[in-house]
C-alpha cells in the first residue's frame, strides 16, 4: 500500500496521498487543511499508509490520529519522525529537516512551531484546530 500511494503522489497531481485495503483518499491542498477535513469527516483510515510532500510535527499528529500504520514524507522534519516513531507508525522518508520551513521560507512552519511542546496528538490537535479556525 506504501508503493501505491508513494506511486499516486509521483504524478505531481497531488500533496499527500492515503491507500488501504479498497481505499485511496487524495488531496491537493497544502499543509494540514487535508488531513484536518479527513478527521473532522470521520473518514476512516486505520490501517492505511500515507505518502505526503511535507511531513513536519503537526501533520504526524494528524496521521497519528487517523490511525494510519506508515507514512512516506519527501521531505520530514525531526520532530515529526520523533513523534511518529514515538505512537508506533513506520516511516520513509528522501529527506530529514531540522525543521519544516514556513511558506515565505523565512523561519518554522506555524503548525509545526504551534505543536512544538506536545508530545500528545489530542492536544495537539485541540491547538491545530485554534489555529486554523483563526485563519
Amino acid at each position: 500500500m506504501i508503493e501505491r500511494a508513494k506511486e499516486l503522489l509521483a504524478t505531481g497531481e497531488y500533496t499527500c496521498v492515503v491507500c488501504g485495503e479498497g481505499v485511496t483518499v487524495t488531496a491537493m491542498e497544502r499543509g494540514v487543511k487535508p488531513l484536518a477535513s479527513w478527521i473532522d469527516g470521520k473518514v476512516d483510515l486505520r490501517g492505511c499508509c500515507a505518502a505526503d510532500k511535507v511531513v513536519g510535527k503537526a501533520t504526524a499528529f494528524l496521521y497519528c490520529l487517523l490511525g494510519v500504520r506508515q507514512v512516506y514524507g519527501r521531505v520530514i522534519s525531526v520532530s515529526a519522525l520523533e513523534a511518529l516513531l514515538a505512537h508506533g507508525i513506520g516511516v520513509e522518508y528522501d529527506v530529514l529537516a531540522p525543521y519544516i520551513v514556513n511558506r515565505a521560507g523565512d523561519g518554522m512552519c506555524p503548525f509545526e512551531e504551534a505543536v512544538g511542546k506536545t508530545d500528545d496528538p489530542e492536544t495537539a490537535w485541540q491547538i491545530i484546530r485554534d489555529k486554523l479556525s483563526k485563519m
